[in-house]
C-alpha cells in the first residue's frame, strides 16, 4: 500500500512561489511515477505536472516555465516548485502515484493523497 501525504500549501501571493511536498510511504518512490494534479472550485481535476520513474517530466501547459517536479529518492519525496503564482493557481493540489506513467498523466492513479490547499490571492 502507497501512502501520500502533500504538506506546503497555504494563502500566498500573487506573484510569489510555493513549493509543495509529498512525502510517500510504503513503497520505494523511485520505482513509481508521480505527479501533481489540482482541482479548483467549480473546475474539472488536472494536470500539473509528473515524472516517470526514469525522470521524464511532463508539463501542464498554463505551468510550462514556472513550474519544476522533482524527486528525492533518498527521502522518498516528491517536490512541486512553481512561481510566479496566479490567482487561477488558486486550488486543492493532490499528489498522485502509479506504477503506470500514463495513469498518473491521465489523472487515473491508484494512489491519491488527501490533497492540500493553495490560495493565491493579495
Amino acid at each position: 500500500q502507497v501512502r501520500l501525504v502533500e504538506s506546503g500549501g497555504g494563502l500566498l501571493q500573487p506573484g510569489g512561489s510555493l513549493r509543495l511536498s509529498c512525502a510517500v510511504s510504503g513503497r520505494d518512490v523511485s520505482t513509481y511515477a508521480t505527479g501533481w494534479h489540482r482541482q479548483a472550485p467549480g473546475k474539472r481535476r488536472e494536470l500539473v505536472a509528473a515524472i516517470s520513474s526514469g525522470g521524464n517530466r511532463n508539463y501542464a501547459e498554463s505551468v510550462k516555465g514556472r513550474s519544476s517536479i522533482s524527486r528525492d529518492n533518498s527521502g522518498n519525496t516528491v517536490y512541486l516548485q512553481l512561481n510566479s503564482l496566479e490567482p487561477e493557481d488558486t486550488a486543492v493540489y493532490y499528489c498522485t502515484a502509479d506504477l503506470i506513467p500514463a495513469k498518473v498523466v491521465a489523472g487515473a492513479s491508484g494512489y491519491w493523497g488527501q490533497g492540500t490547499q493553495v490560495t493565491v490571492s493579495s
